[in-house]
């Protein structure tokens, strides 16, 4: 128990701003707690989370020297899936509980996977700035184009990763009318029921797949997964795409590749700095083509992929029963 019944334990909220930038209620936590809620921490995240017994965090970091010199604290709940932002090996020492929020988003990644893919393909937003810039008032034909157009039906897809957006994007996938294979060692087939997936090696997958998409957790053995040798295998027409996390690839081999036009196009929604520098290699290399260039390769997004508002909504949700649950001496999504 933590304390006596009639006294709410301090809940304190160390990065709530990227959860909720003011489009939704923390009421859920207020039935629990007046909580303390910072829209961001940063240096001062060991001094705010200091005499708190809960606290909440979504990419402030909790390592091992915060945890030392936090000795109320009794629960951490991740306001994501991912939980490197805490060393679980600390928590489990000390007794914390650690929980996340797995699954909350998965039709909005899938959706943004799409978004970035169709960009890819079918270049929409190149081809309304060059209208905009009269490209098409000047042309002798009745429509024009930047650049050969494909088409994704019958086209393979290649996901890294079967989880829940992995699953969903498979889905999509299908209906689109493509081929999908799947690299992941744990063959989570149950999560695309009736579907004719094709299982391959990783190296298997990059050298067939016309579309690389990544959707796997990171971990010591995922980080730089996308390296240069597998960016070798990948067909020179091939679009590679990153919603998962940006250690999983090789950002200086990516560049390589894309400076020697050796892929069709990348799109990502995540680095492995974020937020990245103002002179990361990647940015200057977006930043350096034209909108009105043919082809534009590399596309940017600045992680927000999970970030609809009916995702973050659940993820709230989800959160605030994760602790509700804590507190009744339950476990629900812990990963400690």
């Amino acid at each position: 128990m933590l304390g006596k019944q009639a006294m709410k334990p301090r809940l304190v909220v160390l990065d709530g701003h990227t959860l909720n930038p003011g489009d939704l209620s923390w009421s859920a936590f207020e039935a629990i707690s007046a909580p303390v809620i910072h829209e961001r921490s940063g240096d001062a995240t060991l001094e705010r989370a200091r005499g708190a017994e809960l606290v909440l965090t979504n990419k402030e970091y909790l390592n091992r020297a915060r945890l030392e010199q936090l000795p109320d604290l009794r629960y951490i709940g991740v306001l994501a899936t991912g939980v490197n932002v805490v060393d679980l090996e600390c928590a489990r020492e000390r007794k914390v509980a650690v929980t996340n929020v797995p699954g909350y988003g998965a039709a909005s990644v899938a959706q943004h996977v799409f978004a970035l893919l169709l960009e890819l393909t079918n270049r929409a937003y190149q081809h309304h700035i060059a209208v905009r810039q009269g490209s098409w008032a000047t042309c002798p034909d009745f429509c024009f184009s930047l650049t050969s157009l494909p088409e994704l039906e019958g086209k393979q897809l290649g996901i890294v990763g079967l989880g829940a957006i992995g699953a969903r994007v498979a889905r999509i996938a299908m209906a689109l009318g493509m081929h999908v294979a799947v690299a992941d060692t744990q063959r989570s087939r149950p999560q695309v029921p009736g579907a004719d997936l094709e299982w391959l090696g990783l190296d298997a997958l990059m050298a067939t797949s016309d579309v690389v998409s990544l959707h796997c957790p990171l971990t010591d053995q995922t980080r730089d997964l996308i390296s240069a040798e597998r960016l070798k295998r990948m067909k020179s027409s091939a679009f590679l795409i990153n919603t998962g996390r940006g250690h999983l690839i090789d950002e200086a081999a990516l560049l390589a590749a894309l400076e020697g036009g050796r892929l069709g196009g990348v799109a990502l929604d995540v680095l492995r700095r974020e937020p990245p520098p103002a002179d990361h290699p990647l940015v200057a290399y977006a930043a350096s083509a034209r909108d009105d260039a043919r082809v534009t390769p590399l596309l940017l997004t600045p992680h927000i992929a999970w970030a609809t508002r009916e995702a973050r909504a659940r993820l709230m949700n989800i959160a605030a029963e994760n602790l509700q649950a804590f507190l009744r001496g339950e476990r629900e999504n812990r990963v400690d």
